[in-house]
């Protein structure tokens, strides 16, 4: 999220939270395709992390980039810490180690998503290779300890630092060291919302094991094929992970407002400062827990929706779904990944084939697939087949929903070559943290630097 909301209508009651998600809802012919994508900055010369400060660092990048796009400058506490399009059509903004997220637009097309990328990546590379920098397409950090990576000047962050400890085991190497590829996609009503919810996080571990892309830590191999996947598994699981109530057959918007109610806080923006309300609930907050120690320390609609971009779910639901299960990767992932999700999920012969195919699959089914798939990827199993097996028939759905969306580019191509890194996958039997793990131990004679050239934008 680049830009924390600021909405000062006061919220009167929970139905007012229930209808602020069900506002999401949108006739088809709305649907629209917003795609997000994470990288890892460093320095040409060294391999090194690069810094927020200096003539060379992310702050240089972020004023060189408003230069060339004309965007607004999102600033906190005086710090240029990301770059808003003035019509809402996307933004750029830091993760806390300096990782560069581009917020895509929402887009009718893979096409226009995919051509969104490359010219976000030119103009960056414009920017950038004068600095002696480039960028890094994995999941996880493969190289700098935590005491090595950069920290961002960001109010929210300082705050999550210091609370991450207190509730799970990697918090901080969440935020600081990972990268991801994410798409959000649009629902018509509560009830297609909550197949897309229950058939998302279903096959979220599939995702997790498709691109899969972070086999190294500090320099070594980790012993797994999505060090990102493990990390979710012990961040704070008071708002992450597979959430078993979405699981219901009656699931709704209430019910994620109930659960969301009563996840702690980060913070409340007043006055321009933050201020750190991790000891309290949202529910907490709505019954007066705020209201003699923060500035006008009632709830309003825009500590809601900051509230809501701060649950860490396999699959979060605000105005629409947000796929958060894969690695961050090479430039053709940024394609592969709305088209993998927008196959199975805006087609509604496809949604209902992906439905019957995980019609039995139990929360307690995910979460055995969800534990084993950072270390075993596509091998995991799941009853007599593997997620490699399945990942066929899955990927046979996306396409023919792809093939039936019918959406051509200039040349008459639809948006089903996307699928081609994901099939090229499931053909070899080996994930992008497989490969890259043969040539550490072949080709790159032990040593993780070759993946700073491979593997960079």
């Amino acid at each position: 999220m680049a830009r924390d909301t600021t909405d000062f209508r006061p919220i009167e009651g929970i139905d007012e939270l229930v209808s602020y998600l069900s506002a999401g809802n949108k006739p088809r012919d709305q649907w629209r395709i917003g795609t997000e994508h994470e990288k890892f900055p460093f320095y040409i010369d060294g391999n090194a992390p690069v810094p927020y400060g200096g003539e060379r660092g992310i702050k240089a990048l972020l004023e060189g980039m408003q230069r060339v796009l004309g965007w607004e400058p999102i600033v906190d506490a005086g710090h240029i810490i990301g770059l808003v399009e003035p019509t809402g059509q996307g933004a750029i903004s830091l993760e806390p180690g300096g990782q560069f997220e581009l917020s895509g637009a929402p887009l009718e097309t893979i096409h226009q998503t995919c051509r969104e990328g490359n010219a976000h990546l030119a103009q960056l590379r414009e920017i950038a290779e004068p600095l002696g920098i480039r960028f890094l397409g994995l999941g996880g950090s493969p190289k700098w300890t935590l005491a090595e990576t950069p920290r961002m000047p960001k109010s929210r962050y300082d705050i999550m630092t210091a609370y991450m400890p207190k509730v799970g085991t990697q918090g901080l190497d969440m935020m600081y060291r990972t990268c991801t590829i994410q798409v959000n996609l649009d629902f018509e009503s509560e009830a297609d919302m909550r197949r897309k919810m229950q058939v998302s996080l279903k096959l979220q571990p599939l995702s997790t094991a498709l691109f899969a892309n972070s086999p190294f830590t500090e320099g070594r191999p980790n012993g797994l094929q999505s060090w990102r996947g493990e990390i979710w598994r012990d961040t704070d699981n008071q708002r992450a992970g597979l959430l078993e109530l979405c699981f219901s057959p009656d699931f709704g918007f209430a019910d994620y407002v109930e659960w969301a109610l009563d996840v702690p806080m980060y913070f409340l923006i007043r006055e321009g400062r933050y201020f750190d309300v991790t000891h309290v609930t949202f529910r907490q907050f709505m019954d007066g827990a705020l209201r003699d120690s923060v500035p006008d320390g009632l709830p309003t609609m825009g500590d809601w929706a900051n509230h809501l971009s701060t649950l860490f779910p396999d699959v979060r639901l605000k105005r629409f779904l947000e796929m958060r299960g894969a690695d961050g990767g090479p430039w053709r992932r940024i394609c592969a990944l709305p088209a993998f999700w927008v196959g199975l999920l805006y087609d509604e012969a496809a949604l209902d084939a992906a439905e019957a195919l995980t019609k039995e699959w139990t929360f307690t089914d995910v979460e055995a697939m969800r534990n084993a798939v950072p270390a075993q990827g596509l091998a995991t199993p799941y009853g007599n087949r593997t997620l490699r097996e399945v990942a066929r028939d899955v990927l046979d759905i996306s396409r023919g929903g792809l093939a039936r969306r019918d959406r051509k580019n200039r040349e008459g191509y639809d948006e089903t070559g996307f699928l081609a890194p994901l099939e090229e996958v499931v053909a070899r039997g080996s994930t992008s943290a497989e490969e890259m793990l043969k040539a550490y131990n072949t080709r790159w004679g032990g040593s993780i630097e070759p993946v700073f050239m491979e593997y960079a934008y």
